[in-house]
């Protein structure tokens, strides 16, 4: 699959998605529509990867990638993209994302420049 002239975006799950613990405000809807918008997406955490599996599983979401916080920059390596960008809500978030050579964005952040329950990543930047 050619991912060159794609974004790739990976979600932190525990205060990031609405599904994680705590409940972050990003919903599944927006993660799916940033899917079909034409971006590559997947999760990044300290959760297992059983326990991130599991989640997409139950969202009804296939991510692209699946990996534990530390081995971001291994989605960099499997996927030639043209951008890169790690979506958290801490400071270690955004410190793996700069050692992975992502682009950060505080979570906060994006959910306050979300117009309507309807927008996708595509549309905000």
């Amino acid at each position: 699959m050619d991912t060159q002239g794609r974004t790739l975006v990976s979600f932190d799950i525990d205060g990031t998605l609405e599904m994680g613990d705590p409940p972050g405000p990003l919903s599944a809807g927006f993660v799916l529509r940033t899917q079909q918008s034409g971006c590559l997406i997947g999760s990044c955490s300290d959760r297992t990867i059983r326990e991130q599996s599991a989640m997409w599983d139950a969202a009804g979401i296939v991510p692209d990638f699946v990996v534990v916080k530390n081995q971001l920059d291994s989605v960099r390596e499997r996927f030639a993209s043209l951008r890169y960008v790690h979506i958290g809500d801490t400071h270690v978030d955004a410190h793996f994302a700069k050692q992975a050579s992502f682009e950060f964005i505080f979570v906060l952040d994006l959910a306050r420049r979300l117009d309507s329950p309807c927008d996708s990543f595509g549309d905000l930047i």
